[in-house]
């Protein structure tokens, strides 16, 4: 079914006052809402809200949110297509091995090799295939972390394809909330945990930040990976320390090698200690313990 987006730009404070508005407006319904920061310098940030039911309702329910906050603003609407991201996305892509993990498509099933943990991901449309640098460095970080501190509760936060909660799920064994601040690749990553029979070990749910009532239930977490950018890993640098364990561990990525020591010393700066970087293809993944 085609799913349509509304959004508009407004400032940082004016969106998050938006975004509380609208997710109790829209409680009942469970639509998906989020801000996205374009621009932080200019603070341009964007609120969507998503919805594939009655457009012109959720239109109009939206303008009177607005209306009661007395905020104006011009609502734009977009049409997202059905797309077969599939067939676009991983035709022709060779399958990745990081650590004990081999991520791959339907096409490359049988060149598993023995002892292997095997990842079938068919999902081109959220970010995160085992391809990137990042997701890969994630992969080959977790195989070690995960062997070692033996986690019992995890967290993958902007988990696109959930590449790295299943990695975890299959590895572990163990309950793994997976979030990101788009609905579309929600959808893909639970997809993606039936596709590798583990939807029961994760749970999947749109979420920006930690700005959920889920994070309060699920934590707190004594494994967080989070593959993002390095700007909103450090600016999220308190919230993880408020939703991990003591002696828990977080494993970052998204980080360019230049923005490694920043990214580290806010988290030392929330009393995590750094264990390990790891660098690949010109990206760093980043294993700091609380």
């Amino acid at each position: 079914m085609t799913q349509t987006r509304f959004h508009f730009t407004t400032g940082k404070i004016e969106a998050e006052r938006i975004f509380a508005a609208l997710e109790m407006a829209f409680e009942e319904e469970g639509l998906p809402i989020a801000v996205l920061e374009v621009d932080e310098d200019a603070d341009i940030h964007e609120v969507s809200l998503y919805t594939e039911d009655d457009v012109d309702a959720v239109e109009t329910r939206m303008k009177g949110v607005l209306a009661d906050l007395s905020i104006q603003k011009s609502i734009e609407r977009e049409a997202l297509p059905d797309i077969d991201w599939v067939a676009r996305s991983l035709d022709g892509l060779k399958p990745v091995r990081a650590g004990r993990f081999f991520v791959h498509g339907a096409h490359d099933r049988r060149k598993r090799h023995s002892g292997e943990l095997a990842i079938e991901i068919e999902a081109g449309l959220a970010f995160g295939t085992g391809h990137h640098g990042t997701t890969a460095g994630c992969l080959e970080m977790l195989d070690r972390v995960v062997r070692r501190e033996r986690p019992r509760n995890a967290l993958d936060l902007g988990t696109g394809s959930a590449v790295l909660a299943i990695a975890v799920a299959k590895m572990a064994h163990i309950p793994v909330l997976a979030t990101d601040i788009d609905p579309v690749a929600v959808r893909v990553a639970a997809a993606n945990a039936r596709l590798n029979h583990v939807k029961a070990l994760i749970e999947t749910v749109t979420a920006p930040g930690f700005h959920h009532p889920i994070f309060g239930a699920r934590a707190p977490f004594d494994l967080i990976v989070a593959n993002i950018l390095a700007r909103p890993l450090m600016r999220l640098a308190p919230e993880m320390a408020r939703h991990i364990t003591l002696g828990g561990s977080i494993v970052l990525s998204g980080i360019l090698d230049r923005q490694r020591d920043a990214v580290v010393a806010a988290y030392v700066g929330q009393n995590f200690r750094h264990v390990r970087t790891l660098h690949r293809e010109g990206w760093v993944t980043i294993y700091l313990k609380r």
